[in-house]
């Protein structure tokens, strides 16, 4: 059995690698949330579901103990909440990570909204632990599996991608941890 935990499990890329997830037996998976509420009744009933504070160690440290691998899906104080994540996993042991960052946050001047973006990816590179960073493009609703990847340091190509093609992405990561290992990589829609 494989232990997945999803930090930031109510958001709506996160409900499309729940899905995805569910195809594969093999995980356990662990939702951890600010509001339980948020979450669809048939997603909180098959999982285990712990509210708690990604930016409160205490309660991050107790969620993650125990698992394989601690997926990040979070948006606002990125970087209290990546230090906190990273922390958490060193200090427990657990070394496997997969975070959403954004594209352009290697752009020159880095724009306001990026920059927590940014420190996300610095933070979880600089941490010891065997990451994939997914710097996406903008997310779609669209009902298709297609994307591109670009390494770190090469130019982003591509358009606007699907939440379903972002998710299959992740899912096959989980599916096979050593996939991508040290990897930062952009996501996108092939032109």
């Amino acid at each position: 059995m494989k232990k997945v935990i999803i930090i930031g499990a109510s958001g709506s890329l996160a409900s499309c690698v729940i899905k995805d997830l569910e195809k594969q037996p093999e995980v356990e998976l662990t939702l951890f949330v600010r509001n339980k509420k948020r979450l669809q009744q048939n997603v909180a009933a098959k999982y285990k579901v712990i509210e708690g504070d990604a930016a409160n160690y205490n309660h991050v440290e107790s969620a993650i103990i125990g698992h394989d691998i601690v997926y990040v899906n979070l948006a606002g104080d990125l970087e209290t909440m990546t230090g906190i994540i990273v922390k958490a996993m060193q200090e427990t042991g657990v070394k496997r990570i997969v975070a959403i960052s954004s594209i352009g946050i290697y752009n020159t001047p880095l724009r306001a909204i990026l920059k927590p973006y940014r420190k996300l990816a610095d933070i979880i590179e600089a941490s010891g632990l065997d990451y994939t960073i997914l710097r996406p493009d903008w997310f779609t609703n669209g009902n298709e599996v297609e994307y591109v990847l670009t390494k770190k340091g090469q130019p982003e190509t591509g358009t606007a991608i699907s939440r379903k093609s972002i998710a299959a992405f992740i899912a096959t990561i989980i599916k096979d941890p050593e996939l991508h290992k040290n990897e930062n990589l952009g996501i996108s829609k092939p032109n």
